[in-house]
């Protein structure tokens, strides 16, 4: 997969955790972008890890259930440090 369809998965990655979780979380499309491909690569690398699987296809099911799982995994942790900082 090429720089620029990794920066498209996790644009669409980021956008989708955004809709699967649910409240209001904060951030444009560029920080939508930055947590879907930090997101992007922590799915990816945690799928090769405990699974074994490869990543190389853009339109594999399995690379992007693992994008987007990633992405919900930092789109909680974005919002449990940013929740905290506003409260403060």
């Amino acid at each position: 997969m090429g720089f620029f369809g990794f920066l498209i998965l996790g644009l669409i990655a980021g956008a989708i955790a955004k809709l699967i979780l649910p409240g209001k979380q904060g951030g444009g499309w560029f920080i939508t972008l930055i947590l879907g491909v930090v997101g992007a690569l922590l799915g990816g690398w945690l799928g090769s890890v405990l699974f074994n699987a490869p990543l190389e296809e853009f339109f594999s099911l399995q690379t992007w259930l693992l994008a987007i799982g990633g992405s919900i995994i930092v789109l909680l942790i974005y919002g449990l440090l940013v929740g905290r900082r506003r409260t403060t």
